[in-house]
């Protein structure tokens, strides 16, 4: 005969129930992934470039209505100091007078706040807005805040990638997983051929 205070054999412990707030905050998580792996695949050339508009360096903001009847070059990169994200911005920055006289604006894009863009930009004179998308939505609206992998271990970051809008704000051109080396010169050379 069972003790009088044992559990029947087929009742669940009173903590087995599923965590509900783990579970939806997965589902969240999925939710942002499978938007961006979704946005990545959905914007394609001719297509109009999503709107934004975010606090940029130095002060006030930059949106993508500020270019209307302009090109522009919007470039996502992982993190300020970094070498490959410092050797992306400087190569923008050399090539800036031409991409002037090309009729096309530069502006990079991270998750850094502003402060960090700030620092960035002066310790290495780049002569480009930076703008900073913290909280994400634009980054996922470009499909370009995704899941990445290191050393083994998954995490969510922004995947380098270049797009060319035209002056009428539609998307002319993608760069997706960009390799830093010569990326300037060749978003350069679509530029002018726009």
């Amino acid at each position: 005969m069972a003790p009088k205070n044992s559990a029947p054999k087929n009742s669940a412990p009173k903590n087995s129930a599923p965590n509900k707030s783990a579970a939806n905050k997965s589902a969240a998580k999925n939710s942002g992934q499978n938007k961006a792996r979704h946005a990545a695949k959905y914007l394609a050339p001719g297509m109009k470039a999503p709107p934004f508009s975010l606090p940029r360096d130095g002060g006030g903001t930059v949106a993508l209505a500020d270019f209307a009847g302009h090109k522009l070059v919007l470039y996502f990169y992982p993190r300020a100091n970094t070498s490959g994200c410092t050797k992306e911005a400087m190569d923008f920055s050399r090539l800036g007078d031409a991409f002037s006289r090309a009729g096309t604006q530069i502006v990079g894009v991270s998750a850094d706040p502003v402060p960090a863009q700030d620092a960035f930009k002066a310790k290495y004179k780049l002569a480009i807005a930076l703008a900073s998308d913290e909280q994400h939505r634009m980054l996922e609206a470009y499909g370009v805040w995704q899941e990445k992998s290191m050393y083994g271990r998954k995490f969510m970051g922004i995947v380098r990638t270049t797009f060319l809008i035209g002056s009428d704000l539609r998307i002319a051109r993608v760069w997706p997983k960009v390799s830093v080396t010569g990326h300037a010169e060749e978003v350069l050379a679509a530029a002018k051929a726009l």
